[in-house]
């Protein structure tokens, strides 16, 4: 495939959602481009990134290979709000350039090779292009089936050539890797995510980012009474999740004292449900200082004992920040299966000392009473507690 043949390779990218939002648009897209801007920076590509009618291009330096447009591609298939990702070639605007760049492509396709079946879509945002859209379609594909004898099936086709005319182009590609869809991430504020070595919470926020939050992560250590392993783990699951949106942050409470504070006030049962209000009303003290609107946590109702819709209220109770659950209704197969999509299971399941794990009674309470846990918070003077952790927190930059 040669530039002299196809034109210049570029990246054509479909907006989901963001169509819809009518007056506030224009918001949205303008977050969406200083999203993408950022994320190719680690590319190490001068790029041209240009809104159009519903979609964005990305136009790479001249003399730019096909090789770096597949590296663009790849890299902002992560960023959210996008649900398409072409890896396009922008021809001149002409309807016999047209013609020669599809017949260039279907006839350097593996698909066309084995004879498949193939289609021509064709979409015209420029109606001042001389042919429709169908007379488009059936100009370029007539010429593609003259020349390769490839039989036409517009229902189930094998190998389909879009053409889509621009204001002062014409995109010519074949397939496209599906984005992330959802809200440009910071589009819809700032949020904390409690964030465990395990494998609910990594997918929790990934799944906030795809709704438009910006996502900080607060990990409580059990330490002095535990490694460092799991912060090393809470590294580098929010490393990898960092992609989807960047200048991410990790905050690490070290916690094992404040347990064994909550182990000695002779609540067995309670002290799963304790512990939780604890680090709930700790989060929400770092919320404040870096000005995040919420926080997000990865429970599942009923997944284990503290996620009962009884101890989920009694939780809730602990601070006044909305807490996001996004995998609420969510069983763990389902759980398991993003977080092996987003890359985060293979680390979660590495073993680690969960802070949790010091604080395991050997029956738990489903049925957690606020007033007994308002008890233990007074004995332990929590609101005084929460502000000395969130004083000994640690920054871990990326």
């Amino acid at each position: 495939m040669t530039m002299s043949a196809l034109g210049e390779p570029c990246v054509l990218l479909k907006l989901g959602e963001i169509v819809l939002k009518g007056k506030n648009r224009e918001l949205f897209e303008r977050r969406l481009i200083g999203n993408i801007r950022d994320a190719l920076q680690s590319v190490g590509i001068q790029v041209d990134v240009r809104r159009r009618h519903g979609v964005v291009a990305i136009f790479l330096p001249k003399g730019a290979t096909a090789e770096q447009a597949d590296a663009v591609a790849e890299r902002v298939a992560d960023v959210p709000g996008l649900v398409w990702i072409h890896r396009a070639w922008r021809v001149a605007k002409d309807p016999d350039t047209v013609l020669k760049a599809g017949l260039e492509l279907a006839g350097e396709s593996e698909a066309a090779k084995r004879g498949a079946p193939f289609a021509v879509r064709s979409r015209r945002r420029d109606k001042r292009f001389p042919l429709s859209s169908n007379e488009l379609d059936r100009f370029v594909g007539g010429a593609i089936n003259d020349e390769y004898n490839l039989p036409v099936d517009l229902k189930n086709p094998e190998l389909t050539i879009f053409i889509e005319v621009d204001r002062d182009e014409v995109f010519v590609f074949t397939g496209g890797i599906p984005g992330q869809g959802g809200l440009p991430v910071g589009s819809s504020g700032r949020a904390l995510v409690l964030m465990s070595g395990g494998i609910d919470s990594p997918v929790a926020a990934y799944r906030m980012m795809r709704r438009g939050l910006h996502v900080d992560f607060l990990h409580f250590s059990g330490i002095p009474f535990t490694t460092s392993e799991s912060i090393y783990k809470a590294y580098a699951l929010v490393k990898k999740l960092d992609r989807f949106q960047g200048k991410s942050r990790l905050w690490v409470v070290p916690f094992g004292k404040a347990q064994q504070s909550i182990r000695t006030s002779g609540q067995d049962r309670l002290a799963v449900i304790a512990q939780r209000r604890l680090m709930l009303k700790t989060a929400e003290e770092v919320a404040h200082r870096i000005r995040a609107s919420a926080l997000i946590t990865g429970d599942a109702l009923g997944q284990v004992s503290s996620q009962t819709l009884a101890n989920i209220t009694a939780q809730d109770n602990a601070v006044d920040l909305p807490i996001l659950r996004p995998l609420v209704g969510w069983d763990k197969t389902e759980i398991m299966a993003e977080a092996r999509r987003i890359g985060t299971l293979e680390i979660s399941e590495l073993p680690d000392e969960d802070c949790c794990s010091l604080l395991a009674p050997k029956r738990a309470e489903t049925r957690a009473k606020i007033e007994d846990l308002k008890q233990i918070e007074k004995r332990l003077d929590a609101e005084e507690l929460c502000v000395q952790l969130a004083d000994s927190i640690q920054e871990y930059t990326l």
